[in-house]
C-alpha cells in the first residue's frame, strides 16, 4: 500500500507540476498566438477569404443622411438682415462602395479605385426628393465673390450674364436636383467657351461629382511584410503629397484611406486617415472606451483643432487664408469657390460663427463626428463622420444679384456618413474576438490552479505515506521489545495481577 501511494503522489506530482507549467507558459505565450492570428487576419491578402473579402467589399451598410439649411428670408437677407434657417432632412441614402482595378505589387502593397454609387432610402428618410427648398445660389454668389477683386467693367459684365441666363442670389429646387443636378443654362454657356471651369456636363449639382465616382488611385501597404503599415497610404493618384495647400505638413497625404486602421492600438494611438472629399489629412484622437455588443472599443473623435484657424492653432496655418476658428477653407481645391469646411451647426467653431445665422444649435450627440474602433484589429464598428458645407457671401459693387449682404459665413446642408457592424459579421467578430482569446485567457489559469491543486494532494499523499511508514515502524518496535505481553493484549510498561475477591464473613 506504502509503495502504491508513492507512485501515486509522483505521478500526480509531476502531472501537476506539467500542467502548472504549462498554464505559466501559456499566460506569455498565448497572447502572442492571438496578435498572430490577428495578424495574419488583418492583413490585406488574397489567399485569406475572410479578410480579403471584407476589405475589398465592405460588408457593412453605409449611409448618407443629408441635411439641408432652407432659407426663410431671402429677401431679407439681400437687404443686409441676418439669414435665417431651417433644417430639412434627413434625406437618406445607401451608399454602396467597391473596389475596381485591384493591383497587387512586389513592395507589398496594393493599388485600387473604389467606386460609390447612392440610392436613395425613402424608409430612412424625413420627407423625398421632391421636396423644395431654398439654399444660396453658389454660381452667383460664389462667383461674385471670386470676382471681387477683378475691374469693375468686369463684374458689371459678369452681372450682366446672371440676369441674361436668369441666375438669381438664391436656388428653389427640389433635394433631388441639389443633390444630382439641375439643367443650368449658365453651366452650359461656361463650359462651351471656358471648358473644365464648372465640373458638369450643363448640370449643376452638390454632388453631381461623387454618384457612380471613384475617390482616385490608392496605393496602400498590404501589411506581408510589415503589420504596422498594413491600410497606410503609400501614394494618392502616385503623390506622396498634394499641392492645394501652403506647407509641407498641411500637403502630406498620411495614415489610411479611412476604412480600417493598424491593429494593436493603444489610448495614446491617433486615427489618421486621408479624405480626396476635403483635399487634406486629418487625424481623430482617443476619448473614451466603450463596447459593442460586448465587443471592445476606443471612441476616437475629432480634436477642437482640427478646423481651427492659424492663430489659434499654428500647424494649421498652411491651411490658410482663414477666418474664424471651427470652419476650414476648401477654396483651393474646389475651383476657387468660397466653400468652408467645419462640423454641422459650426459645432467646436467660434461663437461668432452663430451669431451671424439664426436658427442654428450644436451639440455633441447630434453633431460631433467620432469612429468606434477595436483597438486590437483596427476594424471600425461603428462610424459616423459629419460635416457641413459653407459659402461665404457678401455683398459686391458692381454685381447687384448681391444687393446689401452682409458678410457671413451661410451655412448650405450638413451631411452624415455612417455605418455600424451588425448581423452574423458582430457574431463571427464577437466569437472570434473577445470568446476564444476569453477561454484562452481563462483556460491557462485553469490550467495553473489544476496544477498547483495536483501537486498540493501529491504532496499530501505523500506526507500520508511518511506517517503510515512511521507509525507501521512504532508497532514494529514494540513488538519487538514486549513479545509476551503482546500476546496478551497488554501495553508493555503496565503490570498484570490477577484480581482476588474476598468473601464477607
Amino acid at each position: 500500500m506504502t509503495i502504491s501511494r508513492t507512485r501515486i503522489s509522483i505521478a500526480l506530482g509531476v502531472v501537476g507540476a506539467t500542467t502548472a507549467l504549462l498554464g505559466t507558459v501559456l499566460v506569455f505565450v498565448g497572447p502572442i498566438i492571438v496578435d498572430q492570428q490577428i495578424a495574419k487576419n488583418v492583413r490585406i491578402d488574397p489567399s485569406s477569404s475572410m479578410s480579403y473579402t471584407m476589405w475589398k467589399d465592405i460588408p457593412v451598410p453605409f449611409f448618407m443622411s443629408v441635411y439641408f439649411f432652407n432659407v426663410l428670408n431671402p429677401d431679407e437677407v439681400l437687404l443686409g438682415e441676418k439669414p435665417m434657417v431651417e433644417q430639412r432632412g434627413p434625406y437618406v441614402y445607401r451608399e454602396f462602395r467597391q473596389k475596381s482595378n485591384i493591383t497587387f505589387h512586389a513592395n507589398s502593397t496594393v493599388s485600387y479605385r473604389e467606386y460609390r454609387q447612392y440610392h436613395f432610402f425613402q424608409n430612412m428618410s424625413v420627407g423625398n426628393e421632391s421636396d423644395i427648398v431654398t439654399i444660396p445660389n453658389m454660381l452667383v454668389l460664389g462667383a461674385a465673390v471670386m470676382m471681387e477683386n477683378q475691374p469693375y467693367g468686369l463684374r458689371l459684365l459678369i452681372s450682366a450674364t446672371f440676369k441674361a441666363f436668369n441666375e438669381g442670389p438664391f436656388l428653389t429646387k427640389t433635394v433631388g436636383e441639389l443633390m444630382w443636378g439641375y439643367e443650368s443654362k449658365l453651366v452650359e454657356f461656361l463650359n462651351k467657351f471656358f471648358p473644365g471651369m464648372i465640373p458638369g456636363d450643363g448640370k449643376f449639382g452638390l454632388f453631381s461629382e461623387f454618384n457612380n465616382s471613384n475617390t482616385g488611385l490608392f496605393t496602400v501597404f498590404t501589411g506581408m511584410d510589415d503589420i504596422r503599415k498594413v491600410h497606410k497610404i503609400d501614394t494618392w493618384n502616385y503623390l506622396k503629397e498634394v499641392n492645394y495647400w501652403n506647407s509641407e505638413q498641411c500637403n502630406m497625404i498620411n495614415g489610411t484611406a479611412g476604412q480600417m486602421w493598424p491593429p494593436f492600438m493603444t489610448k495614446e494611438s491617433t486615427l489618421p486617415f486621408y479624405s480626396p472629399d476635403a483635399c487634406r489629412s486629418m487625424a481623430l484622437v482617443y476619448q473614451q472606451p466603450g463596447k459593442i455588443a460586448g465587443v471592445p472599443v476606443f471612441r476616437y473623435v475629432a480634436p477642437t483643432t482640427l478646423f481651427a484657424n492659424g492663430t489659434d492653432y499654428p500647424p494649421n496655418e498652411g491651411f490658410c487664408p482663414c477666418r474664424q476658428s471651427g470652419i476650414m477653407n476648401v477654396s483651393s481645391c474646389r475651383h476657387n469657390s468660397p466653400v468652408f469646411m467645419s462640423h454641422p451647426h459650426f459645432y467646436n467653431g467660434d461663437p461668432v460663427l452663430r451669431e451671424f445665422v439664426h436658427g442654428l444649435s450644436p451639440n455633441e450627440e447630434e453633431h460631433g463626428l467620432f469612429i468606434d474602433i477595436h483597438p486590437e484589429t483596427g476594424v471600425p464598428m461603428n462610424v459616423s463622420i459629419r460635416l457641413q458645407l459653407n459659402l461665404f457671401v457678401k455683398s459686391v459693387p458692381g454685381i447687384t444679384e448681391t444687393g446689401k449682404i452682409a458678410p457671413v459665413v451661410f451655412p448650405m446642408m450638413w451631411f452624415a456618413e455612417s455605418g455600424y457592424i451588425d448581423g452574423p459579421i458582430l457574431s463571427t467578430f464577437y466569437t472570434n474576438l473577445v470568446v476564444m482569446p476569453a477561454i484562452m485567457e481563462y483556460s491557462t489559469y485553469i490550467f495553473i490552479v489544476l496544477g498547483v491543486l495536483m501537486v498540493i494532494v501529491a504532496i499530501g499523499l505523500a506526507l500520508c505515506s511518511k506517517v503510515g511508514e512511521s507509525v507501521q515502524s512504532v508497532f514494529s518496535t514494540v513488538a519487538h521489545v514486549c513479545p509476551r505481553r503482546a500476546t496478551h493484549a497488554v501495553p508493555c510498561g503496565f503490570s498484570y495481577r490477577p484480581l482476588h475477591i474476598h468473601k464477607l464473613t
